[in-house]
């Protein structure tokens, strides 16, 4: 068979988390409210780290970066998600499904590079305080960002471009919400283990990587904090690094489980439940573990409430 005639497929269809019409509309309406709060909560928390002067440091700017992936990366799922739940149509293009893949992967792994600059930047704000400034300089933090960016996009034209060139030849249904690698690997005519070899290396080396920056950063982190004379102080450092710790454990864990766990254990029902916290809830539940864990963002956000307004830096 000729490769024409694999890759002969024109569309996908997505059977998405719901077999009965009433199960997809509870999923639709609680999915479209999670939807709103990510897309409310994150734009809120850009706005205000924008508009209030004291959020102007290297760890909001972070943060703000942070929130504006998690707009991109859910809207990159959740919108398309939407639509099948209600439409009897449940077909993705060819060519959508591996624009869908590109940019879920694209931001995913920028998410992965900026969680371990957020832990470097607490590192050196905790560690190295009086170079703090020096150090983590608007323009190095500019650069961290663009290359977690350049980073991001330069990973998934890599495993874009290899699982888009699998022979198609069978079956075009995908037991998933949204077009991601396990599933696709599934319905390729070729053995595909290295193929899958090569994006669990790929992806091992940016959550892994992104994992051990954490680690160490965290590891000097607690030992400085446990050398502080002031009780305030300790209190102050742990709940600044609480958010962070929540944040990338909710995320790294259903991540992990995913993609690095080895093929032979893929169980596609229960990796949709896991795509589902780190696709649709994760990015949902960020801003508001940074805001309720952090006096400043209260504050700041009090500050809008009751319309003081905190003039500008930038």
């Amino acid at each position: 068979m000729t490769r024409e005639n694999y890759t002969s497929l024109t569309e996908f269809i997505l059977l998405g988390l719901a077999d009965t019409m009433q199960l997809q509309i509870v999923l639709f309406l609680l999915f479209l409210v999670i939807y709103m709060l990510t897309v409310w909560g994150n734009v809120g928390m850009i706005l205000l780290i924008r508009t209030d002067a004291r959020l102007h440091t290297p760890m909001y700017f972070f943060l703000a970066n942070l929130s504006f992936v998690d707009v991109c990366y859910s809207s990159t799922i959740t919108p398309k998600m939407l639509v099948g739940l209600l439409s009897e149509q449940k077909t993705i293009s060819f060519a959508g499904c591996f624009v869908q893949m590109y940019f879920f992967i694209a931001l995913g792994t920028t998410e992965c590079i900026l969680f371990g600059l957020m832990a470097y930047d607490r590192y050196v704000a905790i560690c190295n305080p009086l170079l703090y400034s020096l150090i983590m300089s608007r323009t190095v933090c500019l650069q961290m960002a663009a290359g977690a960016f350049a980073a991001g996009l330069l990973n998934s034209m890599v495993n874009t471009s290899y699982i888009s060139r699998l022979p198609f030849c069978g079956s075009n249904v995908i037991h998933h919400f949204f077009c991601d690698s396990p599933p696709l690997f599934k319905l390729s005519c070729s053995d595909t283990h290295l193929n899958e070899s090569i994006f669990s290396a790929f992806a091992g080396v940016n959550m892994v990587g992104a994992l051990l920056v954490i680690l160490a950063s965290y590891s000097y982190i607690l030992s400085s904090i446990f050398r502080l004379r002031s009780g305030e102080g300790r209190r102050k450092a742990l709940s600044t690094c609480a958010s962070h710790l929540t944040a990338v454990i909710l995320f790294y864990a259903t991540s992990i489980y995913t993609y690095l766990r080895p093929s032979s254990s893929y169980a596609l029902d229960q990796d949709k439940v896991a795509s589902v916290f780190y696709t649709v809830v994760i990015p949902t539940l960020n801003p508001f573990i940074y805001s309720l864990r952090n006096k400043e963002v209260k504050k700041a956000l009090w500050n809008v409430i009751t319309k003081k307004r905190i003039p500008s830096l930038l």
